[in-house]
C-alpha cells in the first residue's frame, strides 16, 4: 500500500483544508466541491484526508460496515448478533468517471430474484464508502443520473436499489468530496446546490510558496515513508483535534442571533431555497467545535457564508462564482445588534493554530478572462498584413458586446443515436421511456417484466410447474430497450467579417450565439467554435464541455475584413473529422451563423458551395442562422442551407416564443439514411 502525502504538508490552500476538516468534524455539512485549475493539490489533499480520520469499528463479516453499537436493522447482511467486531481505518473510495450505475449502487441478481425468490445483492461503491470518504475526481464529467444517485444517497444516508419491485436498502453515510476543473465544463446549478461547501483553488503566485511546494514534493517522491514520518506529529495532532471537535459538536449552541444572521445573509444574496441556510448553520456549528468553542460567533457565520454561498449564486454558466464580501460584512453588521451570542460577546475568537484550517482564507475570485495564447483574443492584421485602426473599412473593428440572451427553439439531430446521455436528440439510452424488449447481452440490468412473463408462459407445463409461482429460466429473461435523449457536439461556425459588422448586427449575432450556448449547457452538449474573417478561419475553441469558455471567446471576438466562407466550412469539417475519431458515438450539429455572403479569392461562392456539399454528403445535421437584415435580402443564407442539406432560420425565428413553431428539427441528409 502506497504512503499518502501528509495532509499537514500541503502548502497553502487554507480554504480547501478547512472545508475538508469541517466535513470530517460534521459530515452533515454535506460534502465539498473543489473547483480549480489542474495541478493545485486538489486530489492530493482529498486523498491525504483519509489518513486523518479516526478508525471505525465494524461488525465482523458485514459487507456494509455496520456499527456494532448501532447496526442497521435493514442491513442486507443482517440481522447482526451482538459481539464480534473489528476495527479498521476509515476508507476512501474513489468513483471513476466511467462507472456504471450498478457499480455505484450495487447490482441485484434479477434472475435469482424471479426464479428463486432470493435477494442476491452485490454491494457497490456506496456501500464501500459507508462511514468513510467517497471521492469523485472530475465530478463535472460524471453522467448526471449518477451524480443524482450519489447526492440523493448522501442526503438521505441510505442507498436504494430497485429492480421491477424487488428492492434492497442499506445505510450509506459518507463524506462526499468532488473535484473539478471548470475549464472542462460546469455542473448544473441544481447539482451544485447539493454540495454543502465549495472551494475555489488556484496555484500561488508567490515565488517562495511555489518553491516550498516543489521542495516538499521532491522530498516526498524520493522517500514517501521517510517524508511522512517527519510529519507524523502534526498529523497526530490534527487527528486528535478532529476527535475532540466531534465530541464537542453536540454541545455547540447556535443561538437565535446567529440564526438571524444566517437567514439575513441568505436573503440578502437571493439564494434559492432553504438548503443554504441549513448548510450555513451546520458549517458555523462545525467551525465553533473546530475552534474549541460551544458558542457560534459572527466570524463563524461569515466563514460559513464564504464556503457555502458562492456556488449557490450562479444563475447560469456564464456567471462567475464568488461573493461580495463588503455586502456580506454589511449584512452581518446590520443584524449583529439582534445577537445575544454571536456578535459582541465577551468571548474572544479563537484564531486557531497555524496548522491546517487555522486560518479562514478567502477563495480567490476567477476573473473569467481569456487564457494566455487565446487566438480569439489576439488582434488580427488587415488584408494587406498591416494593423488597421478600429472602424477602418476592411480592417479589424472593436469587439461588439453581446445582446441579452433569450430562450431558443430546440434544434435537434434527426434519427436515433447512441451517444452520451443528454437532453437534445433522441437516442437509445439506459434511462428513459421503455420502447421494447430484447434478449440481454451480458448481465441483465433493466428487466422487461411483461416480455419475460410472455416468453416463459408457454413452457410452464413442460417445465413441470405445479405451484402458483412461474418457472423462469435464463433464456426467458428480456432486457428492456429504452429511449431517452443524448447530448450532441454543437459546432458553431461564426462569420466575423466586415459584412456582419455592418449596421451593428454583430451585437445581435453574439446574443443569438450566447443564447444557443446557454441552451447547449442545459442540454449537456459539447460545444466548439470556429470563426472566419479576413483571409482564413481559425478554431477559436476546440470541442469542449465548457460552454462558459466558449462565451469568453465569443465576447472577445473582433470583426472586420472579407468573408472566407469556404475556409470556415472546411475548418469546421476538419474539426468534425478529428472529433469523430475521438468520440464516434457523439453526433454533431453544425450551426453556421452568417448572412451567406462569400468574398475573397477566386470564385468564393462556388468554393463555399463545394465545401457545404461535403457536410451534406456525410449526413451531418446542420442549421444556418440567417443574419441578413434590411429591406432588400438576397437569400444567400437559405441557399447555403440547401447546399448543406440543412435548414435556415432567421434571428427572429430562433426565439422560442416566435410564431414559427415550437420545435424545429434540423433537416439533414442523415434523415434519408435513418
Amino acid at each position: 500500500m502506497s504512503t499518502p502525502f501528509p495532509f499537514t504538508a500541503v502548502v497553502g490552500q487554507d480554504d480547501l483544508r478547512l472545508a475538508l476538516l469541517l466535513n470530517a468534524v460534521s459530515p452533515a455539512v454535506g460534502g465539498v466541491l473543489v473547483r480549480g485549475e489542474k495541478g493545485t493539490a486538489k486530489s492530493t489533499a482529498v486523498r491525504a484526508l483519509s489518513a486523518l480520520l479516526p478508525a471505525v469499528d465494524v461488525v465482523s463479516g458485514c459487507r456494509f460496515s455496520c456499527d456494532p453499537d448501532a447496526p442497521d436493522p435493514a442491513c442486507p447482511d443482517g440481522p447482526h448478533e451482538p459481539g464480534a467486531f473489528e476495527s479498521r481505518p476509515a476508507r476512501m473510495v474513489e468513483l471513476p468517471v466511467g462507472a456504471s450505475e450498478d457499480r455505484l449502487v450495487g447490482a441485484l441478481d434479477i434472475e435469482r430474484a424471479l426464479a428463486e425468490g432470493v435477494k442476491a445483492f452485490e454491494p457497490g461503491l456506496l456501500a464501500d464508502a459507508h462511514r468513510g470518504i467517497l471521492y469523485v475526481d472530475e465530478v463535472n464529467l460524471l453522467h448526471d443520473h449518477l451524480v443524482d444517485l450519489l447526492l440523493d444517497a448522501a442526503a438521505m444516508g441510505a442507498s436504494y436499489v430497485e429492480r421491477e419491485g424487488v428492492s434492497v436498502r442499506h445505510a450509506a453515510r459518507f463524506l462526499l468530496v468532488g473535484t473539478m476543473n471548470p475549464e472542462e465544463g460546469e455542473l448544473r446549478p441544481q447539482l451544485l446546490d447539493r454540495f454543502g461547501l465549495t472551494v475555489e483553488v488556484a496555484a500561488s503566485r508567490e515565488p517562495d510558496q511555489r518553491v516550498e511546494v516543489v521542495r516538499r514534493r521532491l522530498a516526498y517522491d524520493d522517500d514517501p515513508a521517510g517524508f511522512a514520518a517527519r510529519w507524523a506529529d502534526e498529523e497526530a495532532a490534527v487527528r486528535q483535534r478532529i476527535v475532540a471537535a466531534r465530541g464537542l459538536l453536540p454541545q455547540v449552541r447556535l443561538g437565535d442571533g446567529a440564526l438571524r444572521q444566517i437567514a439575513a445573509t441568505c436573503a440578502a444574496f437571493e439564494v434559492d431555497g432553504m438548503r443554504a441556510d441549513i448548510v450555513m448553520a451546520r458549517t458555523a456549528t462545525a467551525l465553533a467545535a473546530w475552534a474549541g468553542r460551544t458558542d457560534v460567533l459572527a466570524e463563524d457565520v461569515r466563514q460559513a457564508a464564504l464556503l457555502a454561498l458562492p456556488h449557490r449564486r450562479r444563475r447560469n454558466p456564464f456567471d462567475a462564482p464568488g461573493l461580495d464580501e463588503d455586502k456580506l460584512d454589511e449584512t452581518l453588521e446590520q443584524f449583529a445588534g439582534d445577537s445575544g451570542d454571536g456578535g459582541d460577546g465577551d468571548d474572544e475568537p479563537d484564531p486557531g493554530p497555524d496548522g491546517p484550517g487555522g486560518g479562514g482564507g478567502r477563495p480567490e475570485p476567477d476573473d473569467g478572462g481569456p487564457r494566455g495564447g487565446d487566438a480569439a483574443a489576439r488582434p488580427e492584421a488587415g488584408e494587406d498584413g498591416e494593423q488597421r485602426p478600429s472602424g477602418a473599412g476592411g480592417g479589424e473593428q472593436a469587439p461588439a458586446r453581446a445582446a441579452e440572451p433569450f430562450r431558443t427553439k430546440v434544434l435537434s439531430v434527426p434519427g436515433i443515436g447512441e451517444g452520451a446521455a443528454g437532453r437534445r436528440s433522441r437516442a437509445r439510452t439506459e434511462h428513459g421511456r421503455t420502447t421494447g424488449a430484447r434478449r440481454p447481452r451480458g448481465a441483465l440490468t433493466k428487466l422487461h417484466l411483461a416480455a419475460t412473463v410472455q416468453a416463459a408462459a408457454p413452457h410452464q407445463r413442460a417445465r413441470g410447474r405445479s405451484g402458483p409461482g412461474l418457472v423462469v429460466r435464463r433464456d426467458d429473461l428480456r432486457q428492456a430497450t429504452r429511449e431517452g435523449r443524448e447530448g450532441n457536439l454543437v459546432l458553431f461556425v461564426v462569420d466575423a467579417s466586415g459584412s456582419m459588422a455592418a449596421r451593428q448586427r454583430m451585437s445581435a449575432v453574439k446574443g443569438a450565439v450566447l443564447s444557443l450556448l446557454l441552451d447547449a449547457y442545459q442540454r449537456r452538449d459539447k460545444v466548439g467554435l470556429v470563426t472566419f474573417r479576413g483571409r482564413d478561419a481559425q478554431v477559436a475553441l476546440p470541442p469542449t464541455s465548457s460552454v462558459d469558455a466558449a462565451a469568453v471567446r465569443l465576447e472577445s471576438l473582433p470583426t472586420g475584413g472579407r468573408t472566407p466562407l469556404a475556409a470556415g466550412l472546411l475548418r469546421a469539417h476538419e474539426v468534425l473529422r478529428v472529433e469523430r475519431l475521438r468520440d464516434p458515438a457523439r453526433r454533431a450539429l453544425v450551426v453556421v451563423v452568417t448572412d451567406g455572403r462569400a468574398t475573397g479569392g477566386p470564385e468564393p461562392v462556388a468554393l463555399a458551395g463545394r465545401a457545404a456539399r461535403l457536410f451534406a454528403a456525410e449526413g451531418v445535421a446542420s442549421v444556418v442562422v440567417d443574419c441578413e437584415s434590411g429591406p432588400v435580402r438576397l437569400g444567400l443564407a437559405g441557399q447555403l442551407a440547401g447546399e448543406l442539406g440543412g435548414t435556415a432560420v432567421t434571428l427572429d425565428e430562433l426565439r422560442a416564443d416566435s410564431i414559427a413553431g415550437l420545435v424545429r428539427d434540423v433537416q439533414g441528409t442523415s434523415r434519408r439514411a435513418a
